[in-house]
């Protein structure tokens, strides 16, 4: 078995899944994107089905993403939470900005597949999510509730979430530049994360 015709394959039909929807991507279509003979059957000489390739997609673009998942590990301690944070922010975006194609594809046939779909979501943003709301408890200038933190975490990787949904998903053009929105979020998160009896003086 080619491997390079495998990877081919799901390359062309992660990119039609997004585009066009996974039920509106026909076997056919895939196999003439993938350099194959429309037609011929030649791509279930790698996978059993269109659902195996889709779920071979996801696979592979979630393994891509293993590291933010781990964001926790990755923040480690510059010492410096505004660094840190302006850190999460960029690295966040940069590897949304690179998965457009698996947000399309999560967004738009995540009801109709609902356990392949599901279980790549959780991997996806639950675990991020867990992981963002530790590191918030371990690095907070002030003691935060288990509860809080996971509302913080919410807070900060959903709005960069919903920047990337509204553009990439929804067509919706930018409304801010990413540097001032990096800005503007760590000068928020910071807000959430400082002691105000520190600040204060007393």
């Amino acid at each position: 078995m080619s491997t390079t015709t495998r990877e081919r394959i799901v390359d062309e039909a992660m990119h039609l899944f997004s585009q066009h929807g996974y039920a509106a991507t026909s076997i056919v279509k895939i196999e003439a994107a993938a350099g194959l003979t429309p037609g011929a059957g030649g791509i279930y000489h790698h996978f059993p089905s269109k659902e195996a390739v889709l779920a071979a997609g996801i696979e592979r673009r979630l393994s891509r993403l293993g590291a933010l998942r781990e964001i926790r590990n990755i923040l480690g301690s510059l010492g410096d939470l505004k660094a840190e944070l302006t850190l999460t922010a960029r690295y966040v975006l940069a590897e949304l900005d690179s998965e457009s194609e698996l947000l399309r594809i999560l967004a738009s046939d995540a009801r109709n597949r609902p356990q392949l779909l599901t279980a790549a979501v959780e991997q996806l943003v639950s675990s991020t999510f867990t992981g963002f709301a530790t590191w918030i408890g371990e690095r907070a200038e002030r003691p935060i509730p288990a509860e809080e933190a996971s509302a913080i975490a919410s807070f900060g990787l959903g709005s960069l979430l919903s920047t990337r949904l509204l553009r990439d998903v929804l067509g919706i053009p930018v409304q801010v530049e990413d540097e001032i929105l990096v800005d503007t979020w760590v000068a928020l998160m910071l807000a959430a994360l400082s002691d105000p009896a520190a600040e204060s003086g007393t």
